[in-house]
C-alpha cells in the first residue's frame, strides 16, 4: 500500500502516478484465462521483457518482466493459486487452480519481486515490449553477468 500523490489521466485508462517510486509508471491490470486470478502491477507503458531459455521458461513459453514485490498487488484469487518449484527450490511458478495460467510469478533472479507475464496484462496500458534473451540454460553466469536483472525487483 502507498499514500503517494496521483494524478489520474484518461489516456487508454491508465494512471500516472507522480511519487518517486512510481513516477513514470503506469498501473497494469491483469490475470489468468478465467479470470479467478486478478492483480494490478505499476511498471512502464514500456516492457523489458526477459525470453529465458531455461528448462521450465522453455516448456511454457515464460516471457516475463520483473518489477518490486512493492509495485505488485493481488486483487483476487489468493485461493485459486497452486504453486510449483524444482531444483533450488527460489523459483515460486504460480498458476491458477482452474486454468493452469501463470500470469506471474516469483522469479529465482529476484526473489524480492514478480516476474509478470506481459501477454496477462489487460490492453491499453503498454506501449512497447522489447525482448532480451536470457541464457537460462547456464542460469548461474547468465545472472551473474547481467548487468541489471538483480536491480528490476529493487524500488
Amino acid at each position: 500500500a502507498f499514500l503517494a500523490k496521483k494524478r489520474e489521466y484518461d489516456h487508454e485508462s491508465s494512471v500516472v502516478c507522480l511519487s518517486s517510486e512510481y513516477r513514470g509508471l503506469v498501473k497494469h491490470t491483469g490475470g489468468c484465462h478465467c479470470g479467478a486470478v486478478r492483480f494490478e502491477v505499476w511498471a512502464a507503458p514500456d516492457l523489458h521483457v526477459f525470453n529465458c531459455n531455461c528448462s521450465i521458461c522453455t516448456k511454457k513459453q515464460n516471457r516475463h518482466f520483473i518489477v518490486p514485490a512493492s509495485r505488485f498487488k493481488l486483487l483476487k484469487g489468493a485461493d485459486n493459486l497452486r504453486t510449483y518449484t524444482f531444483n533450488t527450490h527460489r523459483a515460486q511458478h504460480t498458476f491458477c487452480k482452474t486454468c493452469g495460467v501463470q500470469s506471474f510469478y516469483t522469479p529465482r533472479s529476484n526473489p524480492d519481486g514478480y516476474g509478470i507475464a506481459p501477454h496477462c496484462l489487460d490492453d491499453g496500458t503498454v506501449r512497447t515490449i522489447i525482448t532480451e534473451d536470457i541464457n537460462g540454460k547456464e542460469w548461474e553466469k547468465a545472472v551473474k553477468e547481467h548487468k541489471t536483472i538483480r536491480d528490476m525487483s529493487k524500488p
